[in-house]
């Protein structure tokens, strides 16, 4: 039978989100998704909707997150048997089209993928809040473990590492992998310079290093010397949160958004390999 998500165990914050940090986490990521969204349509970096790759099959998704409905795409192998699943949480500014490249690496290894946008990203419905992205993660976490007999592993990327740690206390996930992650979503906000006087809105939320230390998945944490927004500390202090339940895997001279936007086996195989073990 396919694995599950466990939703029944409550899921707290170590400080409670303020009305105020959550509208300031709306307006952000927003304002913050829609820009580099526009900036990737003016570069050509937003590929066509409809794929056609032989011997992977693409099936468009659409699902319920609480009020809002989500945008996915399930991407499988059809030239050889499906190996493993992982489902992706994706970074800020990217929606569900810009990872059919790595959805394909991903099927030619055997590994099945689903990646969907967060409400209020792409044609996903709804606001961006902190709640309502782990319920979207969960949501989706729940509908791939529906369409696969696999167990279901977690991916996160940039922005999405904070999101995949958080509800790994609410899904049977398989493994966690972490790319290009950050610490907590408070430290991330200092790295992506959010003045000081505008600390108190950003809301304590997404903290991995507090959460690897109390779970039990092997994890993947792959990070690049030349990242420039989240240095290479931050994934080392993960892996030690994680003692000797992880693998750190330092890429060479890659920048922060390199291994997204041009895709290489070399980058996304070792996570493959790391999926299927």
């Amino acid at each position: 039978m396919p694995w599950s998500t466990d939703t029944s165990r409550a899921h707290a914050a170590v400080e409670p989100v303020s009305q105020k940090q959550r509208i300031a986490f709306t307006f952000a990521l927003t304002v913050g998704s829609r820009v580099i969204h526009l900036r990737d349509m003016a570069l050509g970096r937003i590929p066509r909707r409809q794929m056609q790759i032989p011997g992977i099959t693409f099936t468009p998704l659409s699902f319920s997150s609480g009020s809002n409905r989500l945008d996915a795409v399930c991407a499988t192998p059809d030239s050889e048997p499906t190996r493993a699943a992982v489902l992706i949480c994706h970074g800020i500014g990217e929606v569900v089209s810009q990872w059919a490249p790595i959805q394909c690496l991903f099927a030619a290894r055997g590994v099945a993928s689903l990646v969907f946008d967060y409400s209020g990203y792409g044609r996903s419905t709804g606001r961006p809040s902190p709640a309502q992205f782990e319920s979207d993660a969960l949501a989706a976490f729940a509908q791939f473990c529906a369409l696969t007999p696999c167990p279901v592993s977690l991916l996160g990327f940039s922005l999405g590492t904070g999101i995949a740690t958080a509800i790994l206390d609410r899904v049977r996930a398989h493994r966690l992998v972490l790319c290009a992650p950050y610490t907590s979503f408070r430290a991330a906000s200092r790295r992506v310079g959010i003045p000081t006087f505008l600390f108190p809105l950003v809301p304590p939320v997404w903290d991995s290093t507090h959460a690897l230390r109390s779970a039990n998945h092997r994890v993947l944490i792959v990070h690049s010397t030349r990242d420039r927004l989240f240095p290479v500390t931050m994934a080392r202090d993960l892996a030690s949160s994680c003692g000797p339940r992880a693998d750190l895997h330092i890429v060479e001279g890659l920048g922060h958004n390199q291994p997204f936007y041009k895709p290489t086996r070399a980058y996304w195989d070792p996570i493959a390999n790391f999926l299927i073990s």
